[in-house]
């Protein structure tokens, strides 16, 4: 595994690239945010946390009246660890701060997947660390339940920094569901959020991810996957719920002969919400294999949908498949695939369509007695019903209630 070299490289990298602007996305002033909160109280039995914050929590998937179907739970707020604890014997769950402290060796795992000096942003995470998640699973260890971690932030007009590493070492099968949402009330906010995965030979990892933010805030991830020899990285991103900004475009390199890697998202544009949202595949390994699958709905706002595969090895297949579904007469999606191919004997395909809800469709069901708008909610259901390969029975219940219980409010 290459090394960025030390902590002072990063931080000189991080420092140079600070005014670099990302590629793509609407530039964000930082200065324009608080980047210091208190340290919030540690809690032992996060049930006791305000009912408002648990019930936010709730929408995004992270259950804190009862944890027995959870391998362990992490919640931040702001930039506190207030809870950490990992239910399941050859699972790990912590602050990164906490386990930089516990083990020597994590620091190398650091800026890997994502280059520190991707944009200002990444570079900002390095020069201003407050926390993130830490979760692990030992060779050979599998959750029987998800872990569930959540990123909230609390108070108004803050950039909350995450860095968070998630390794599945040899063998292990992970499954991990995360919400970050933020406290209701309509104040201005920023989250950083840098995610890096290590997924180990046959190791599998399940990542669903649920946004659930407020609009006046602005969301800027940045995550980094490699997927050695047999691994496989099943990814679930969905966002239904207003957002002012969000951009994010991950990035998975399969480095390993055979490696999967899976993307699908479930994307919701609200007025005034503006998306801009891609996943990025490398097969750098004999065999390797990709699908990135998007469902985009606007009622209002703007989405650009972006897929990128790149096949530099021999057998390796990949498909992308983007839908657009325009609903009222305002927002826009723009669905822009990308295909590149550097030899012979590679397999890759794209499909894209944008419209919107056909005017026969609507009758065909209002003639079967349902309203326009019960027909308009049928058809809509089904739009965003993406079968998930490999995805836990549990974990799928889950991710289908929360699509569910967002879909009312975004439509």
């Amino acid at each position: 595994m290459p090394e960025i070299g030390s902590a002072k490289a990063a931080t000189d990298k991080a420092k140079t690239a600070l005014s670099k602007q990302a590629p793509v996305g609407e530039d964000i002033d930082l200065n324009k945010y608080g980047h210091s909160a208190e340290e919030l109280p540690y809690q032992d039995d996060p049930s006791q946390l305000p009912v408002e914050t648990k019930q936010r929590m709730l929408d995004v998937g992270v259950t804190l009246d009862d944890n027995s179907q959870r391998s362990g739970t992490i919640i931040q707020m702001d930039h506190s660890i207030v809870h950490s604890l990992a239910m399941q014997e050859g699972i790990e769950v912590m602050g990164t701060n906490h386990a930089l402290e516990k083990y020597d060796w994590l620091s190398d795992y650091f800026w890997n997947a994502v280059a520190v000096d991707t944009d200002k942003y990444t570079a900002h995470v390095e020069l201003n660390q407050s926390n993130g998640y830490f979760i692990r699973a030992l060779p050979g260890s599998k959750t029987v339940y998800p872990v569930q971690a959540c990123l909230y932030l609390a108070r108004g007009n803050l950039a909350q920094n995450v860095h968070n590493i998630i390794i599945a070492e040899e063998g292990s099968e992970l499954h991990i569901i995360t919400g970050c949402t933020t406290a209701s009330r309509e104040e201005a906010g920023l989250h950083l959020g840098v995610s890096e995965f290590y997924i180990k030979r046959g190791a599998k990892v399940s990542f669903t991810m649920i946004h659930n933010w407020t609009p006046e805030i602005e969301v800027r991830p940045r995550t980094g996957i490699i997927v050695e020899e047999n691994g496989v990285f099943l990814s679930n991103y969905v966002i239904m719920k207003p957002v002012r900004s969000l951009q994010t475009s991950p990035l998975a390199r399969c480095v390993g002969d055979n490696a999967v890697v899976r993307f699908n998202s479930i994307l919701v544009a609200t007025p005034g919400s503006s998306m801009d949202l891609g996943s990025r595949v490398i097969l750098d390994a004999k065999g390797a294999k990709t699908e990135i699958i998007s469902r985009a709905i606007t009622t209002g706002g703007d989405i650009f949908a972006r897929g990128y595969i790149e096949g530099n090895a021999p057998e390796v297949k990949g498909h992308l498949e983007c839908r657009g579904l325009i609903l009222g007469k305002e927002g826009m999606i723009h669905a822009i695939p990308e295909l590149k191919g550097t030899l012979a004997g590679i397999d890759l395909s794209h499909e894209a369509a944008v419209g919107k809800i056909a005017e026969e469709e609507v009758e065909y069901l209002m003639m079967r007695g349902l309203t326009r708008d019960e027909a308009t909610a049928t058809i809509v259901r089904g739009f965003l019903r993406v079968d998930i390969e490999g995805l836990p029975p549990q974990l799928h219940v889950e991710l289908q209630r929360a699509i569910e219980a967002s879909q009312e409010d975004a439509m």
